[in-house]
């Protein structure tokens, strides 16, 4: 073993679901994706339930996920972590964005940006209304971080490099929503960083807040991991599978052939019989053969027929 490679860090990574509903597809594709990349280095896989947003969450989803997972054998290292009993952590990281002078109250509601953003030709950036106060008679509702001009830079292990000017093409973005709770840039970043992950794999659909990510950790003084992001599984049409778009979920039978859907979707090589094998042979073998290489670099890959059905796959 080299010096570099004593120096570096264990591999940690993780899958981090909302549980607004079972596992579908292309969630599947992410668990399993996150799960070969750090298992085929030796690493740590950790599961968190992304439970921040109660008015989206799906009664006893968490626990089907959880169900799932494990029929599938992908076991995960430690405890389960929950945000939802994290809000101290997300707390004590916002005091310290104010402690140094980034964070400001916001009295918008969605409409009032919508109107604004749309006649600056600009839509979906925040005009920063109230970035120097709040006018008179107005409550504040979120607080924003304020973003600096200059770029952030991302070197993308499947996408490649891209860089995004957070000024001109987000704005200054909340970080904690009009409900007091912690929006999603900063919990996950807080999160990432007391797992002390090294490594995340996750749906290319997440590739545009990434640069957000980046610049809370830069203002946090907080390591940034290595970011994969592989294409997400479209339907027929062309549609990103969700509840939305009725994906078919995914329960714990036929866990073979879905598995082996799987490691096609991600190009991976299969071995000789490859449907006689259990699935913990499946894994094992994934595992040794994981190829990054092997899956395009691309936004969106269709996924096979049959899972955007609307019912159950039993």
């Amino acid at each position: 073993m080299s010096a570099d490679e004593k120096s570096r860090p264990p591999y940690r990574g993780r899958f981090a679901p909302s549980p607004t509903g079972p596992l579908h597809f292309g969630s599947l594709v992410a668990a399993v994706g996150s799960y070969l990349d750090a298992r085929s280095r030796n690493g740590e896989w950790l599961v968190r339930i992304e439970d921040i947003d109660p008015p989206r969450e799906v009664a006893g989803a968490a626990d089907a996920i959880l169900r799932v997972l494990d029929a599938f054998g992908l076991e995960w290292d430690g405890q389960v972590t929950y945000q939802s009993r994290r809000s101290e952590h997300y707390s004590a990281a916002l005091d310290r964005l104010r402690q140094y002078g980034y964070l400001y109250g916001c009295a918008c509601t969605r409409k009032e940006i919508a109107d604004s953003t749309l006649e600056r030709g600009t839509a979906g950036v925040y005009p920063g209304t109230c970035r120097n106060g709040i006018l008179p008679g107005r409550t504040p509702r979120s607080l924003r971080v304020r973003v600096e001009a200059g770029e952030i830079r991302l070197n993308d292990r499947l996408q490649g490099n891209s860089r995004q000017s957070l000024r001109d093409e987000v704005g200054d973005f909340i970080v904690r929503r009009a409900d007091n709770l912690a929006a999603y840039q900063l919990a996950v970043v807080v999160d990432d960083a007391e797992q002390e992950m090294t490594h995340i794999v996750r749906g290319v659909d997440l590739l545009e807040s990434t640069p957000r990510q980046i610049y809370l950790q830069q203002l946090l003084e907080l390591p940034t991991p290595a970011y994969l992001h592989l294409p997400v599984a479209v339907n027929s049409a062309g549609d990103k599978l969700s509840k939305q778009t009725c994906a078919r979920r995914i329960g714990r039978d036929h866990k073979t052939s879905v598995l082996l859907d799987v490691l096609r979707f991600l190009r991976q090589e299969l071995p000789d019989s490859a449907a006689d094998a259990r699935v913990d042979e499946l894994l094992n073998w994934a595992i040794n053969h994981w190829d990054l290489s092997s899956i395009p670099a691309r936004r969106a890959l269709t996924a096979p027929p049959g899972y955007s059905e609307s019912k159950t796959r039993t």
